[in-house]
């Protein structure tokens, strides 16, 4: 799944809409440190009323919200154990074909009881899932509210969850138009912070407008804080990474090639080989074609066009072995590089920090100036300092 399918099944949870239709809504609460349901209700979504229907709208469109690798995980389902009746791809594949809402309810169950089984919550949660149609038209319209009968249309049936945590509301100050008086105003029943959900899922995945059951897209709450024991365990998942965690891979891997020490116009030319994978992926994306990566053989390239020495394929290979034990690892060109076009890297100092963009670090050089060492940014414009424009001193050598 990419980000541009998440983008567009995202826009679709909006009232009246014919291209995503909510059959039934399951809700479940669990008091916290609780192992069990303290309350279930299953309706039909179209029976809510409007501003219940858009409350939830706006929740859902929160779970698939954020990045992919960041916030978003696709996720390959571990296999399937001969008689494991419990696997959450069995119970999710299973209602999502049922036929009878009783059985779809007795499916969500399961995985909600799976999920304070792992893991009692502190706080009382509300676990929702949806039950629904994406229906996406291949002919790309200005603003699509209707499916055309000339229009081929994918239809994908899907399940998405949605976790949210509950809160007391703060007692308050209020005046009794009626009394004539002041009192004080003490609600009891818990909020529900549709606002900000902590975790969620959808299933199946799609690709190319086909399903993916093998894989489910697995939303956390915090950018790059995924929960691993809720991946392993709950939805029996296999072990991801994250976006953060790839970048720290490919740092230590180039570390391990071409040590800890390098300069910038080196480490420019590194950034500005991978951002070039990056526009050629933007091209991809419209083709539908394959995310760009750097295996061994990619990373030998940038290294030798960056200007790294004494680089060789051998030594890239034993870089992967040590660092990730695996040297047909992949590393997403887009996890690498930061934003190339804003002040995305630091330069920390004793002094200061300094920001400045992956395309305008080849103007920044480490240098010795009288026997200290220091920083040089060429500049082409003025220096301005808290309004003072910077005088020029002595040369350096």
């Amino acid at each position: 799944m990419n980000t541009k399918d998440i983008a567009d099944i995202r826009k679709r949870f909006k009232l009246d809409t014919d291209l995503l239709k909510i059959a039934e809504i399951y809700n479940v609460y669990i008091q916290g440190e609780s192992t069990e349901i303290f309350h279930e209700e299953n309706r039909s979504f179209s029976l809510l009323d409007r501003e219940q229907q858009e409350l939830f709208l706006n929740n859902f469109k929160k779970v698939l919200g954020g990045k992919l690798d960041q916030k978003l995980f696709e996720v390959k389902f571990q296999p399937q154990e001969e008689g494991q009746a419990d696997h959450t791809q069995r119970l999710l594949y299973e209602g999502l074909e049922a036929k009878e809402v009783d059985e779809w309810k007795e499916n969500m169950q399961r995985i909600a009881l799976k999920m304070v089984e792992e893991t009692p919550y502190e706080k009382d949660m509300v676990v929702t899932f949806i039950r629904g149609t994406y229906f996406k038209t291949t002919k790309r319209q200005q603003d699509e509210t209707e499916i055309d009968m000339r229009d081929e249309v994918f239809t994908t049936p899907f399940i998405l969850c949605s976790m949210n945590q509950t809160e007391l509301p703060k007692s308050s100050l209020v005046f009794d138009f009626v009394g004539k008086e002041f009192k004080s105003n003490v609600l009891v029943d818990p909020v529900i912070k549709l606002a900000s959900p902590i975790g969620g899922f959808l299933f199946p995945s799609f690709t190319d407008n086909a399903a993916d059951v093998n894989h489910i897209v697995y939303a956390s709450g915090k950018v790059n804080k995924p929960d691993y024991r809720f991946i392993e365990n709950v939805l029996n998942g296999d072990e991801i990474m994250t976006a953060e965690e790839d970048k720290v891979v490919f740092e230590e891997i180039v570390k391990a090639v071409i040590g800890e020490e390098v300069n910038s116009r080196t480490l420019a030319g590194l950034y500005d080989e991978i951002n070039l994978m990056l526009e050629v992926e933007k091209e991809a994306e419209k083709e539908d074609a394959e995310t760009p990566v750097l295996d061994t053989v990619e990373v030998t390239r940038v290294l030798k066009a960056s200007g790294a020495k004494d680089i060789s394929p051998e030594k890239v290979e034993r870089a992967f072995q040590q660092v990730v034990e695996d040297k047909n690892y992949e590393i997403k060109a887009s996890h690498v590089v930061p934003s190339y076009t804003s002040k995305s890297i630091k330069i920390n100092t004793k002094v200061a920090e300094i920001k400045i963009s992956p395309q305008d670090l080849r103007y920044v050089k480490g240098v010795n100036y009288n026997g200290k060492r220091c920083i040089l940014i060429e500049v082409e414009e003025d220096a301005m300092i808290e309004g003072f424009k910077l005088l020029e001193e002595e040369q350096l050598d």
